[in-house]
């Protein structure tokens, strides 16, 4: 009996042994066990994130202004940079041969006038035919209808200014000849003061942005002082030659006096989180929070009781120093578990640590 007894010793030892030497994971922690965690309240978490920017300033109503018709450009009567007015005229066209087509189309319209009269006049001596006075009659618009499109493309051959502005770019010269619809010059409404500072971000960086984002904005043109603006667009399809988004900052307020269309200016964006409370993002929390990262979401713990922890899946819109910046997924959480998660599982009882 001595042997057998001591072969039981040495396997009740082992398995005791055993068991000592594993580490705990939080599967085999049961959920009636109470987990000491440590807590953040998420709403003195949710936070204005700043992002620093920098682009080129724009009207966005820059416009591209061409001839209606082919031709050769006889004159172009401003230079980059010269103010203009709405309706005054910038650029012309040589008129001979748009004039020489107006001229045909308004003989044509007279020829087709008189043929229709006289096929009138015979169709009431009834020596014409219903049939021959009709067709009268469609020739006599058709050539109404081609002396409309002359004269519309005589008017498109001299090019005005469609609103108040300065001429950004002069994209021809005088004695070239032109397609229909190649670019002439290039102008904007700068004059009306809405300008605008045209930015690319990432997607990490625009998915925390918002419309109606307040912005400080600064011009070289103007050192050492701070314009307020706010984003006004966002875009919603990356640029593939950039391979970025555009986001554009609408100046409020006070307007710069020394600034130009492509001028250089930088900005810092504060993204808004609805008065600092968990309802919406973006929150900054610690990199020892976030669990399963694979770098455009992962999972966190929240508790909204202080009583039992609740895994989410959250969206990473960027990083920082010492924090990780979430854009979705701690809507209406209280609180965030930021000590002991790696003991957790969905449902886990908790106790905060004072």
């Amino acid at each position: 009996m001595k042997p057998l007894h001591a072969i039981l010793l040495l396997i009740a030892g082992a398995a005791l042994f055993s068991s000592c030497g594993s580490p705990t994971t939080a599967s085999e922690i049961p959920n009636t066990t109470v987990i000491p965690v440590e807590l953040q309240p998420l709403n003195a978490e949710a936070r204005n994130i700043n992002i620093p920017v920098s682009g080129q300033f724009t009207t966005d109503d820059e416009v591209l202004l061409s001839f209606k018709t082919d031709g050769i450009i006889q004159r172009i009567l401003v230079k980059e940079g010269d103010a203009i007015r709405q309706g005054q005229t910038v650029a012309t066209l040589n008129p001979t041969e748009i004039d020489a087509q107006v001229q045909q189309a308004q003989l044509a319209y007279e020829k087709a006038q008189r043929d229709h009269q006289r096929a009138n006049n015979l169709y009431k001596d009834s020596v014409a035919t219903l049939e021959q006075l009709q067709n009268a009659k469609t020739a006599l618009d058709i050539a109404q209808q081609q002396l409309r499109t002359a004269q519309f493309n005589r008017s498109h051959s001299v090019i005005t200014a469609p609103r108040n502005g300065y001429v950004l770019r002069k994209l021809a010269s005088e004695g070239q000849q032109v397609k229909s619809g190649t670019a002439v010059l290039q102008t904007n409404g700068a004059q009306s003061g809405n300008w605008m500072l045209r930015v690319s971000v990432s997607n990490k960086e625009w998915a925390a942005i918002h419309l109606q984002d307040s912005a400080a904005v600064e011009v070289e043109s103007v050192p050492g002082k701070i314009f307020r603006g706010t984003v006004s667009r966002k875009g919603e399809g990356i640029d593939p030659a950039t391979s970025s988004f555009q986001v554009d900052i609408h100046l409020t307020g006070e307007k710069p006096a020394a600034i130009a269309f492509g001028m250089f200016g930088k900005a810092v964006i504060h993204p808004r989180s609805s008065g600092n409370t968990s309802a919406s993002g973006p929150w900054a929390i610690p990199y020892d929070a976030l669990l399963d990262g694979d770098g455009g979401s992962g999972y966190v713990f929240i508790t909204n009781d202080g009583k039992t922890a609740k895994k989410v899946k959250v969206s990473i819109a960027g990083m920082e120093k010492d924090k990780v910046i979430i854009s979705e997924g701690l809507e209406g959480a209280q609180s965030l578990i930021i000590s002991g998660s790696a003991y957790l599982t969905d449902g886990s009882s908790i106790l905060s640590k004072k």
